[in-house]
């Protein structure tokens, strides 16, 4: 399965385990790269950068032949954390980095100084254009089959239109339980997959049991969009507490929205109290939860190691 992914990274298949809020770790990047995958984790994910030093030191020292590593970093303003965890990354070296959710522009200049690749998460060809623009060197074209904060295209077009356009590799973001899905999104021209959703129940997931078992129960059918986390339509599943307390925001939160000196402030108070509510749900056993996924988990049928999923991927 040779594209320009295996190419960039030096892997075996065109798949990278996304990062994922609190679910990405470790132990399951080290299984990626057994499994000839790439692995990537939020840098968010950890508190200090002291914990963010050690996890990248430790993927260094269990890094193997056909398997690759790297972080996720949100480079917008409301990651406060973002100068110092940039520096870190540059400082101890990794093989990617994926930006979200801002310009990448110094992320690429200071990655890029150090021999780190990055890839941009894009939801339109205007932004695609801007990272191509920057030295980005792929595009993650985010779909509207992804878990969490999705796009607006369907897989084919947004992989079609961003292939025509860019002179960068295309990887699809979204929609991807089974081999069959990936070869359809290397068929549309993608260089190769980013996968979320099936890895959360994986045994090496630092999640609850009950989060990794919802993953198996519910399906497709069972994922909806909810403004109620960070504000922006996010893809969940739909439990009876999702069900009994609806998913658009609140009257009083939609009128201040309206308000353009209050809309940014209501923004950042709704994200962190979503981002505490979805911490709360994936670590703890409770009536109360919100877990983040994408419609992808029809395929899953049961709670399974990181390789085991891989080999579902790829055979």
């Amino acid at each position: 399965m040779s594209t320009q992914l295996t190419q960039l990274l030096s892997i075996k298949y065109p798949i990278i385990q996304a990062p994922m809020f609190l679910v990405s770790n470790v132990a399951m990047v080290k299984e990626a790269m057994k499994s000839g995958i790439a692995g990537c984790i939020p840098a968010l994910n950890y508190r200090t950068l002291d914990e963010l030093r050690s996890a990248i030191k430790e993927l260094k020292a269990n890094k193997v032949e056909g398997g690759s590593f790297g972080f996720n970093l949100i480079v917008n303003k409301s990651n406060v954390k973002y100068k110092g965890q940039l520096e870190v990354l540059c400082e101890e070296g990794c093989d990617f980095i994926i930006t979200s959710l801002g310009s990448p522009e110094e992320t690429i200049r200071q990655a890029h100084a150090v021999g780190i690749k990055v890839f941009c998460d894009v939801t339109d060809l205007k932004f695609a254009k801007k990272v191509e623009g920057l030295g980005a060197d792929a595009a993650i074209a985010v779909n509207n089959e992804a878990g969490g904060h999705r796009g607006n295209f369907s897989p084919q077009e947004l992989i079609t239109l961003l292939n025509k356009e860019l002179s960068i590799p295309v990887i699809s973001a979204g929609g991807v339980g089974c081999k069959a899905d990936i070869d359809k999104m290397l068929s549309y021209g993608a260089a190769g997959v980013s996968v979320g959703s099936p890895f959360i129940a994986s045994e090496e997931a630092n999640v609850t049991d009950e989060y990794k078992q919802a993953c198996v129960d519910y399906g497709a059918d069972d994922i909806v969009m909810t403004e109620r986390i960070s504000g922006t339509p996010c893809t969940v599943i739909n439990t009876p507490y999702v069900q009994k307390i609806g998913t658009q925001s609140p009257w009083l939160e939609r009128m201040l929205n309206k308000n353009k000196k209050l809309k940014k402030w209501v923004k950042m108070v709704r994200f962190y109290i979503g981002m505490k509510a979805t911490e709360k749900a994936a670590q703890q056993a409770t009536y109360k939860t919100v877990w983040v996924a994408g419609p992808s988990i029809e395929h899953t049928k049961e709670i399974l190691p990181v390789k085991d999923i891989v080999a579902k991927l790829i055979n």
